[in-house]
């Protein structure tokens, strides 16, 4: 079932008790969580009580959460979801906590703090209350028990990978990242390209030293739709997690991955998070549910740290102990975090996810029909369309009448044409990115994936003339009014 966790004031105080290796509870003391919470919590209800990053959690079931008379929809947790008005000033937004750091009791405190033995927040590079709201709510609207935000999708995905894969292990992926390819290389942490999203492909692909599958959701250029199942159900056969980059599911109003068997959930925050265009950021989403101890395969999390007394991350802080070890060891070490001005950003563009997920999805539902119609588009790549090969899968898998906002299709002519398309185009941006709320166009084959070989390129979908449009919020009719008039100047010329 769903857990509801509810934000403890980071000022308070909670002795660790050690959860004994193999408990799945680990029950705390009920008075020391009333004393926490400030309220009575219903005892029948609570789960667990654990530390992460200097805050206390409290796991409810969905069935009776804290303040609310009924189970919070979707829609109830992007606006509530990791946050209470603010105890001191009663201001109902989430506050800004633009400061690096925080100031201590006294020493005893700062050494607490910094040796993860008590709450609080300790430097904004592992911890800040405004991000910490974030990071709570993904977790609430992705179904995990934590997660981690980090400055851009990328260092999300950095993170995610360093933490679980060491030099001389490999990740099996269908997704031509560059930092796959070349950069985390440079580490000894290797990928293994497959070209298809069948699971038999990436069997093939699988030794003793794949720390991991790791897919995309849906797809960047064709828009195939990853049966997680599936390829959660074979990862697990052989002890490794299964990554989704679920960026284009929209924050989980698509489709929640962890409820598939995903092990781990990865979002750059940038797109439809934020929503608008203005803010960089990233969150990667700690399910809760890979046992890390039942191999030997991941010795980050399952052996003694040396450089946090010896913690073992998989037994303190169980069932988050990815999360923590993240935020602890690597987001520490290296550095990418979020700021709290771009975490509070992000937040006001979750606030209106859900409306605008219902409105990309339906305008891209739209304009894939109107350009699969017209004679000079030659193809269209959308899972709306009944043609689409994930067609069927999407139907079963996605919340009704939302399959996306991204659409990929070519016009007649490929290159030079799309060429002299894109630049008739009004309305349409033409830029690299996906998600935002204004309807943006691009030639990946020339931009984005211009660091690819060709035939890397054309491996993974990406043809010359492909065009790529993300699908904005604006009035579907004057959509498909530019794309119309930017075909009829490409081809009537």
């Amino acid at each position: 079932m769903p857990m509801l966790l509810h934000h403890a004031e980071p000022a308070c105080a909670l002795p660790h008790r050690k959860q004994p290796l193999g408990s799945r509870t680990g029950y705390q003391n009920i008075r020391q969580a009333q004393m926490v919470c400030g309220r009575r919590p219903q005892q029948r209800n609570v789960k667990n009580v654990y530390l992460t990053g200097g805050r206390a959690w409290f796991q409810f079931t969905l069935q009776m959460p804290l303040n609310f008379h009924t189970a919070p929809g979707f829609e109830t947790l992007q606006l509530h979801g990791g946050q209470h008005p603010d105890p001191n000033t009663k201001a109902r937004a989430v506050p800004i906590f633009q400061t690096a750091g925080f100031v201590f009791n006294d020493v005893e405190h700062g050494s607490n703090l910094a040796s993860m033995k008590t709450r609080g927040y300790l430097y904004s590079r592992v911890g800040n209350p405004t991000v910490s709201v974030f990071e709570e709510r993904m977790a609430l609207l992705e179904g995990g028990v934590d997660a981690v935000a980090a400055s851009s999708g990328q260092a999300a995905i950095t993170l995610t990978i360093t933490a679980i894969a060491n030099s001389g292990d490999n990740i099996v992926t269908a997704c031509t990242y560059n930092l796959f390819k070349t950069t985390l290389q440079k580490y000894g942490i290797t990928s293994r390209f497959v070209t298809t999203y069948d699971p038999a492909d990436f069997e093939a692909q699988i030794d003793d030293k794949t720390k991991a599958l790791y897919v995309e959701i849906i797809t960047n250029s064709d828009g195939t739709l990853t049966d997680v199942r599936a390829m959660a159900d074979l990862a697990h056969r052989y002890g490794i997690p299964l990554i989704v980059d679920s960026t284009f599911a929209m924050g989980g109003y698509i489709i929640k991955p962890i409820d598939h068997g995903a092990d781990i959930v990865i979002h750059s925050a940038t797109k439809w998070l934020g929503g608008h265009g203005t803010t960089l950021g990233g969150i990667l989403i700690d399910s809760g549910k890979f046992d890390w101890r039942k191999s030997n395969k991941f010795p980050s999390i399952t052996e003694p740290c040396i450089s946090q007394d010896g913690t073992i991350f998989a037994e303190k802080f169980y069932p988050a102990g990815l999360a923590m070890f993240i935020r602890a060891e690597l987001l520490r070490d290296t550095g990418p975090c979020l700021s709290a001005m771009s975490a509070f950003l992000i937040l006001q563009g979750i606030e209106t996810l859900a409306l605008r997920a219902d409105r990309h999805c339906a305008n891209a539902l739209a304009v894939a029909q109107f350009l699969s119609a017209h004679e000079h588009v030659e193809s269209v790549c959308y899972l709306g369309l009944p043609e689409h090969p994930s067609h069927a899968l999407a139907l079963k898998t996605l919340r009704p009448g939302c399959f996306g906002g991204v659409i990929t299709f070519c016009v007649k002519g490929r290159l030079q044409n799309a060429i002299k398309f894109l630049e008739s185009l009004r309305l349409a941006s033409h830029l690299a990115n996906v998600g935002d709320a204004k309807t943006l166009v691009i030639l990946p084959f020339v931009t984005v994936q211009a660091q690819l070989t060709e035939d890397e390129r054309l491996a993974s979908g990406v043809t010359p003339g492909l065009i790529r449009l993300s699908v904005g919020i604006e009035t579907a009719a004057d959509i498909i009014g530019d794309l119309a008039a930017a075909l009829r100047i490409t081809f009537d010329a």
